[in-house]
């Protein structure tokens, strides 16, 4: 069952007289706000807001956004990423997506 279907049965039940005005506009909003629940999440958030730094920048700025996002000093990210890059690769290989799929800031 989908949205467009919990819509008109809402409708339906509206149209027979079952919910008032009031109660059908309640319903409905309560029922569209359901997909934006996501956007709560602190998480999902904290990722949405994520973007590279143009002002605290050595190579593409992921460190200082990473700093700016976290409020730990871009130093340290570096550092982490430097180490992250002798022991495996992995730190190369996560710089590089960062600086793919996140966006400058404004």
């Amino acid at each position: 069952m989908g949205l467009v279907d919990d819509l008109h049965r809402l409708d339906d039940l509206r149209s027979r007289g079952a919910l008032s005005e009031d109660e059908f506009q309640r319903a409905k909003v309560r029922l569209l706000d359901v997909g934006s629940t996501a956007a709560e999440i602190p998480a999902v958030a904290a990722i949405n807001r994520l973007r590279r730094s143009r002002r605290d920048r050595w190579i593409a700025g992921v460190c200082g956004g990473l700093a700016a996002l976290t409020g730990v000093e871009s130093w340290i990210w570096r550092l982490v990423l430097v180490a992250l890059a002798l022991f495996g690769g992995t730190g190369v290989v996560f710089y590089i997506l960062l600086w793919i799929f996140v966006p400058n800031d404004d």
